[in-house]
């Protein structure tokens, strides 16, 4: 198994793309309606940065980054096939995002059973409050 990377390109397939937000737990199975393929791809491809990982023709690793470049950049979307997890795929994808932005603050949200990853890859706990507004297509689900 030999993971290459891809700094370059943003459009990943749509179909394997939507199978990895499956394989991690972060979507239902099945189809993306036709009216929906659009706007899964939109947040991929306003992306600061994108970092793909492949074995051969199939996807298995991704991020996508928010960044001015400079002072700021936040870490989305960092998914890894289940069966691909544990072989250094995720911290790479995050060490080359770093690559990328290296002066910059690193942030990410993610949930407490996560948060230990993130911790051991060099990531410290914050302190402050953290505020939100609700996505407006999801605020009534």
């Amino acid at each position: 198994m030999e993971i290459v990377y891809n700094d370059e390109k943003k459009n990943l397939p749509i179909a394997q793309l939507h199978e990895l937000f499956i394989a991690v737990g972060w979507s239902d199975s099945g189809e993306l309606p036709d009216d929906m393929k659009a706007g899964f791809m939109q947040p991929w491809l306003h992306s600061t940065l994108v970092i793909s990982a492949w074995d051969g023709d199939k996807l298995v690793g991704a991020v996508r980054v928010l960044s001015d470049t400079i002072f700021r950049s936040v870490i989305y979307d960092l998914l890894v096939l289940p069966e691909f997890q544990n072989k250094g795929i995720g911290t790479e994808l995050v060490r080359r995002c770093i690559e990328h932005f290296p002066n910059s603050e690193w942030l990410v949200e993610t949930t407490q059973d996560i948060s230990g990853y993130y911790e051991k890859i060099g990531f410290k706990r914050a302190t402050g409050a953290y505020l939100k507004i609700p996505c407006k297509l999801f605020a009534n689900s």
